[in-house]
């Protein structure tokens, strides 16, 4: 039996929202869909170029409560979290946590050195 995870970070989960940019396009801006508690577990790390600068780049494995397909508080592909100034891209959400009332969110946070 696994040990329980500590969810002890709390965590901004926002979605990309498409704003009119005025000139007929428009850019992408972050809306809060909720707070989420969890626990954050690096991966691997890596350094690469970034189209200015160089970026280091790390996977993580987030654990938090689960919540059904379809509801608002669910973490999906294409949403990020958000923790102070860092930023977590969500790659991934599997069922497969480490209790049943939890999921693994595999994410990525990038940083420009």
């Amino acid at each position: 039996m696994s040990a329980l995870p500590n969810l002890s970070r709390l965590l901004t989960l926002e979605a990309p929202e498409k704003t009119p940019d005025g000139g007929g396009g428009f850019e992408i801006t972050w809306g809060e869909v909720g707070k989420l508690w969890a626990e954050v577990r690096s991966g691997t790390g890596r350094a690469g170029a970034g189209e200015a600068s160089p970026v280091t780049r790390m996977d993580l494995r987030i654990t938090c409560r689960a919540a059904p397909i379809g509801n608002a508080a669910r973490p999906i592909p294409g949403q990020r979290f958000v923790e102070g100034t860092r930023i977590y891209a969500i790659q991934g959400v599997s069922d497969d946590g480490p209790s049943p009332q939890c999921i693994t969110v595999f994410a990525r946070e990038e940083e420009t050195l």
